[in-house]
């Protein structure tokens, strides 16, 4: 089954989209294929075609380059996560290593923007782990302490402050941290497929049906043509699973968000005119929440287990009203049919919050899993499983690989059922936060 991606993702500018787009169209070799064109496949393909400028390398994407996964996020780049499992004080070494790779990630990022001079709509405002509950206050005060630990600096706010910053009453208390950035993910992704060099041949639109290893060689088969490749990095996150990539250490999950309309003047005005932020739940399955750049609010609120290759008109407009419903409870001065795009989106997740970066035999390599932290962690994995397939070493390759690594999951169907049900309860215990 091929990848059908609703066409109305917010952060998207379809008016104008990239020219001369080249699908496989014939049968062909080369020395590096790389499997998803996200910010791991992009990032992977430009660190390669700096070691190897001599060498043949091939990135191909199911569908248009950057327009999955990568550009329908909600835009943070995290420095800190809450609901990722890792918040105990019997965890706090894990936590570290996890936050480690969270500053490595944004430094990547980071270093990437400064050498292609990329306007993303980069904003170092930091964000709020944020309930509608004040029983909530010990759990936020408990993260508090766990970053205080780590010498991350943060703050707890309660409804009057963060009426003011955020323009609702909506929340009563929340844990806002001063590092992480907010940004355009569509932005970004565009400047890395636009820094591709010249020895990277992009094919977009081209499924990948199957892969098999003989001998040395990987032969790869597409719809009407082959791709045979000495190495493969297979950097398809949410779809690894479909690959038979890890299968029993990750799994898929659909997400989908909504995005309103630049509110007008009076509409901003109405809520005390904040400056840009960002707001993620202290309870998991709650909403996250932003306010961007140009006066546009974004939510999302629904996490399912559902068929990650597509989502119907039907299924997106009934997700809409939930979003809608979520902005009202926040901002109910604020008129309604206000949204103007709704999209959905595939995150990958492991048992336990881990990561998958690996070397699964001479010539074949992953990295992807990045339960929530694509952009900076992604980009991060990208450079550094380039160097890896390259037969070199790096620190941060260290780093990576001294992590916990992902649990082993249960087969199917009792995977399903338990995430089924795990999501189920997590959506009842976050009612009031949707």
């Amino acid at each position: 089954m091929e990848i059908i991606n609703d066409k109305s993702c917010g952060w998207i500018d379809y008016d104008n989209r990239r020219s001369k787009i080249k699908t496989l169209n014939n049968n062909i070799k080369c020395d590096y294929l790389i499997i998803g064109a996200g910010f791991t496949g992009l990032s992977a393909a430009r660190k390669l075609a700096e070691v190897y400028k001599n060498k043949n390398i091939i990135l191909v994407d199911a569908q248009i380059a950057g327009e999955g996964a990568s550009s329908r996020n909600s835009g943070y780049l995290v420095d800190t996560t809450l609901n990722d499992g890792f918040t105990s004080d019997k965890d706090i070494n894990n936590y570290k290593k996890k936050v480690q790779l969270y500053e490595l990630g944004i430094k990547a990022v980071e270093k990437f923007n400064k050498e292609y001079q990329v306007d993303c709509d980069w904003n170092e405002c930091g964000k709020y782990f944020a309930s509608s509950k004040l029983k909530d206050e010990k759990k936020a005060k408990h993260f508090s302490e766990l970053l205080a630990k780590l010498n991350f600096p943060n703050d707890i706010l309660y409804q009057k402050d963060l009426k003011d910053k955020l323009g609702t009453s909506f929340y009563k208390v929340a844990v806002y941290t001063k590092g992480g950035i907010l940004l355009n993910p569509a932005k970004l992704i565009k400047a890395m497929i636009k820094a591709l060099p010249e020895n990277v041949a992009l094919y977009e639109n081209t499924f990948l049906y199957n892969w098999k290893k003989f001998n040395d060689q990987i032969n790869c088969t597409f719809k009407n043509f082959n791709i045979k490749t000495k190495k493969i990095i297979f950097c398809t996150n949410g779809f690894l699973s479909k690959l038979d990539i890890k299968k029993r250490y990750n799994f898929p999950i659909t997400l989908t968000a909504s995005m309103t309309r630049p509110l007008n003047d009076q509409e901003f005005e109405s809520i005390g005119k904040p400056k840009e932020w960002g707001v993620l739940p202290i309870r998991p399955m709650g909403a996250t929440i932003r306010m961007t750049k140009d006066r546009r609010i974004l939510i999302r609120n629904t996490a399912e287990l559902k068929n990650p290759n597509n989502m119907s008109d039907l299924e997106l407009k009934k997700r809409s009203i939930l979003h809608e419903m979520g902005i009202q409870k926040r901002f109910p001065s604020l008129p309604r049919n206000i949204i103007n795009s709704t999209w959905s989106g595939i995150v990958c997740r492991s048992g336990n919050g881990s990561q998958i970066f690996e070397k699964i035999d001479e010539n074949i390599f992953v990295a992807g899993c990045y339960n929530g932290s694509g952009i900076g962690v992604g980009t991060l994995f990208g450079e550094q499983i380039a160097l890896m397939s390259s037969d070199q070493d790096s620190e941060e390759i260290s780093i990576i690989q001294s992590k916990k690594k992902p649990m082993w999951l249960p087969p199917q169907p009792f995977l399903n059922m338990g995430i089924f049900i795990r999501l189920l309860f997590e959506r009842i215990i976050a009612k009031s936060e949707i």
